[in-house]
């Protein structure tokens, strides 16, 4: 695993710490992925992953847990405040934001691999205020690794994840 990858795997794994337990059993809304399996084998935590269902659709899986982890999910989704009126309990969700300097993130030739949310702070608090979310903690950090160029450079100063933790 990449150096850059590891720091924010380590990051979120901290911030995980701080606000579930190990013994929580935790849904982490899309499939099983390397953040997941680091945390399963880091953070002995106990994550169940969703089975690839079209999340904008069917949702009713949160309806079923208390504890909920959404890691760079809901930029992808077209409908992200509907599944967040529905879940309540504890939600830790990270995305990452939106940089004036960078083009939006588009997969030509993945139809699901695209961003079509690509948020400021002020924009995803309000999505979880309005869905009745009160943020009780979160933390935003930059994202670089060592390549030359301008917009390497601007990751040094501009924030790239932001997490959070909410209840509900």
């Amino acid at each position: 695993m990449d150096k850059v990858k590891l720091k924010r795997f380590g990051r979120t794994l901290r911030f995980m710490q701080k606000h579930f337990k190990k013994e929580d059993i935790i849904l982490d809304l899309g499939e099983t992925n390397e953040l997941s399996d680091y945390l399963r084998q880091q953070g002995s935590f106990k994550v169940q992953n969703t089975s690839g269902q079209d999340l904008d659709v069917d949702f009713s899986i949160v309806k079923d847990f208390k504890n909920i982890t959404a890691f760079e999910i809901f930029e992808h989704m077209f409908a992200p405040f509907n599944l967040l009126s529905e879940a309540k309990g504890k939600l830790i969700t990270s995305v990452p934001l939106r940089l004036w300097f960078a083009p939006e993130y588009w997969n030509d030739n993945d139809r699901y691999d695209c961003h079509y949310h690509e948020f400021s702070v002020r924009q995803f608090n309000h999505l979880l205020e309005r869905t009745g979310w009160r943020i009780k903690d979160s933390e935003l950090w930059k994202s670089y690794d060592k390549k030359i160029g301008i917009r390497p450079l601007l990751r040094r100063f501009f924030p790239r994840y932001y997490i959070v933790f909410a209840e509900k």
